[in-house]
């Protein structure tokens, strides 16, 4: 059974500095002052529920997005790996990387192109969910500014994504999804400046990550809201008896942050921290009341970013939130060198790495099913990129397209959507050294993601600029 962890107390800088400073990012003081006024906005007490309890049943129109963000970028080569007549190629190309075709975990999607295909060793939940209709793959996704073939990357004669082996640069590109065009938002935040109107409340974010701040969750009117995997962060003294030392202090340093303030840098500051400090308190209170969740999630990062996750969804109602879209992270995907241990390419950190969200994705779906909200919670992963096809001699280097998963009760899984790229160095969809091009973009797999969320048609330019330069602004898998 899973146990309550109390919320982490920090200093007054600390706190500060993750709770206010995490919407700001270094965009100059009037930047800064706008981005304290708007989470003062959304943190600001409002007509929602006052009082914690227990949460009731998750109402039917609840839905939640959660991205699964796989930073420095996920070798999915060997994700889905290729058997039967395609193995001999792969073998050769991945070398001491390759996986054993008898380790494959095979799987048959609906439709098929005559290949055949098997998942890495260290997937058997994904692989269970796949086979049981619950989840589906996703192949050669990447950013693009246009479709484009290999004719027109060798020849430039479509724009292409700038700086596309970086790691910042693609992180971010997946995150807002416009590569040639200047914007200071997500598409995740754009997505929840449309559908925040389902929630009935204003007190806490629609938005929240578990991971730090990220581009994918920048909204123009709805504030990604920071918290970690114990809750929110607290005032050192905040959780002290309020005649203690520590508590005497916490109670001083909140009236301070309610004073009138002289200037407009110091009144939006009182007011975005104070507002944070009830904030707090109001979601520790709220996770508090909201009972414990009987399915056993692991003990890893990825494992307990999501079971908060699953958390804040069963506080959902008493929360007063319809809508919500969370961001987690798992990092260490950068697997240049040490990819593998003892030359057993189904060991090593890439291998742990995979087992890490195979079995945390299975915790998180099946604590919806708990919930009773599979069919209303959707778990997606991005990366960087993928990686090389070729081997590097101890890893794969900085690759373009790559495959994901998707994951939740109303995919229309045992399916693999999009296209598998020809596995051939120098082949059509390569660019070099088995980097793929890209055959569905960013904004095809988002846009599936938002219309199943509540966008609709007419809004979808709103959330992804680019869509109508893409033949799929729907690709089936919800």
């Amino acid at each position: 059974m899973s146990q309550k962890k109390s919320a982490p107390e920090v200093t007054r800088r600390e706190f500060l500095g993750s709770a206010c400073c995490a919407a700001v990012g270094a965009t100059g003081l009037l930047s800064a002052l706008s981005s304290l006024r708007l989470m003062g906005a959304v943190a600001s007490p409002g007509n929602g529920p006052q009082t914690p309890s227990r949460s009731g049943n998750i109402p039917g129109d609840y839905k939640a997005l959660v991205c699964l963000f796989l930073n420095g970028g996920n070798d999915a080569n060997n994700l889905i790996i290729p058997t039967g007549s395609g193995y001999a190629a792969y073998a050769s190309a991945r070398s001491n990387l390759a996986i054993p075709e008898d380790r494959a975990l095979a799987f048959a999607p609906k439709t098929s192109d005559g290949r055949t295909w098997g998942l890495h060793p260290s997937v058997s939940e994904l692989h269970s969910l796949f086979n049981t209709g619950k989840a589906a793959l996703i192949g050669n996704v990447g950013t693009l500014v246009y479709p484009t073939t290999k004719a027109q990357y060798t020849a430039r004669s479509v724009p292409l994504p700038p700086q596309l082996f970086s790691h910042s640069d693609q992180q971010v590109q997946w995150q807002h999804s416009v590569p040639d065009k200047p914007t200071s938002t997500g598409w995740g935040g754009r997505v929840a400046d449309l559908v925040n109107a389902f929630n009935t409340n204003n007190e806490i974010s629609m938005s929240v990550s578990i991971a730090g701040k990220n581009t994918f969750q920048v909204g123009a009117q709805v504030a990604q809201y920071a918290i970690n995997t114990a809750g929110a962060t607290t005032l050192a003294g905040g959780t002290s008896n309020v005649n203690s030392t520590d508590g005497i202090r916490f109670r001083a340093q909140k009236d301070l942050f309610a004073q009138s303030q002289p200037g407009l840098f110091e009144t939006a500051f009182g007011t975005a921290s104070g507002d944070a400090i009830v904030s707090a308190e109001l979601l520790n209170s709220v996770l508090s009341a909201s009972g414990t969740l009987l399915t056993p999630f692991p003990a890893t990062s990825a494992g307990n970013q999501l079971r908060m996750a699953a958390r804040l969804i069963a506080a959902s109602p008493n929360l007063g939130l319809k809508r919500q879209i969370f961001f987690v992270q798992l990092g260490g995907w950068d697997t240049h060198a040490a990819q593998l241990t003892n030359t057993d390419p189904t060991t090593g950190s890439h291998a742990n790495l995979l087992a890490q969200i195979s079995q945390a994705v299975n915790a998180f779906y099946n604590a919806t099913v708990e919930l009773g909200v599979a069919n209303q919670v959707t778990t997606f992963t991005a990366s960087d990129f993928g990686r090389t096809f070729r081997s590097n001699g101890d890893g794969s280097d900085h690759g373009w397209g790559s495959h994901h998963f998707v994951v939740g009760g109303a995919v229309k899984g045992t399916e693999l959507y999009g296209k598998l790229p020809t596995l051939t160095i120098n082949g059509p969809d390569d660019t070099g050294l088995g980097r793929w091009i890209p055959t569905t973009s960013v904004d095809e797999y988002a846009a599936t993601l938002a219309t199943w969320f509540g966008v609709s048609a007419s809004d979808l330019p709103t959330v992804l600029p680019n869509i109508g330069r893409f033949a799929k602004p729907n690709l089936g898998f919800l």
